[in-house]
């Protein structure tokens, strides 16, 4: 039973990772109705410019606001000057753009600051505490709550507050939204802003755990988009779930299904995928789209 426990409580650890970055896929997603394949590398970079201030002798709360800041006015930047050429033409072509986009930051990251694995600080403590007899490290806990007040956040922004409600409104239909007189390249540009913001708070939460190098959430990333796929494009509480989801099972078949063991885990969340996009094409918690003729 204790195994067991562990396992599961492993299991939400990593999952609030795959969350943090499947959050913020979700927000560039109900903003702009795309998908952004950068998500990761833009979170990376912005570890990366907080890691930089840090080694300045800043402390390192002002390290990650410096670096939330410069990460909104970056995301509003990529929207402005390269997204919005490919937006309103075909969709793939702006799914490629943003794949491209990954290329291009992780090479930068590369080139600026090598490969080489950097210690980040940690904002919470490195302690461990025991719950139900499983070991519970503090930082992981805390990074687990930090990422359910932000889902409940976004829920709040996209259902009860005028700036959310826009941004859906310009991600269903642009042309109306910009007929009824929103603002709608600043509303695209302050959407690619906050998923940046939410992507640089994913990255210094993520970094004192996996170590900063250019590469470290590519595989958190497919991760994420499993999560998103499976939560729904349209849920931030459902990709949360998800991704807990994701991380649980994954621990738990390692362990309990030799078969499959550590080696063939990562077929879970795929398996899950499959299911879902044939049950339930829109994800568990993700609304039908109705298309008007």
């Amino acid at each position: 039973m204790g195994t067991f426990i562990q396992l599961v409580v492993d299991g939400l650890a990593t999952g609030s990772i795959y969350a943090a970055l499947a959050l913020a896929i979700v927000l560039v997603n109900q903003a702009t109705g795309l998908i952004n394949f950068a998500q990761g590398g833009m979170a990376v970079l912005s570890a990366y410019i907080a890691y930089v201030f840090v080694q300045l002798g800043l402390p390192l709360i002002l390290a990650i606001i410096i670096a939330i800041v410069l990460s909104f006015l970056f995301g509003a930047l990529v929207e402005r000057f390269l997204i919005r050429r490919f937006e309103r033409g075909d969709p793939d072509t702006a799914v490629v753009v943003t794949i491209g986009l990954l290329t291009l930051v992780t090479g930068i990251c590369a080139v600026l600051w090598g490969y080489n694995n950097l210690g980040f600080p940690s904002l919470f403590p490195l302690t461990s505490v025991e719950i139900l007899g499983a070991v519970v490290s503090v930082r992981s806990l805390a990074t687990a709550v930090t990422i359910v007040v932000i889902m409940v956040v976004l829920q709040l922004l996209f259902l009860r507050t005028k700036l959310g409600l826009a941004l859906r409104a310009v991600a269903d239909n642009p042309a109306s939204a910009a007929f009824s007189g929103l603002p709608v390249g600043r509303l695209l540009m302050v959407g690619w802003g906050l998923a940046a913001t939410l992507g640089a708070i994913a990255g210094v939460l993520v970094a004192p755990q996996l170590t900063l190098t250019p590469g470290m959430l590519d595989t958190a990333l497919v991760y994420a988009l499993a999560a998103v796929i499976l939560g729904g494009l349209t849920s931030p509480i459902g990709c949360v779930v998800a991704a807990s989801a994701i991380g649980v099972l994954e621990n738990l078949v390692a362990v309990y299904v030799p078969l499959i063991g550590h080696d063939l885990k990562i077929a879970v969340p795929f398996a899950l995928i499959f299911v879902i996009l044939i049950v339930r094409p829109q994800g568990l918690f993700g609304r039908k789209v109705v298309v008007r003729v």
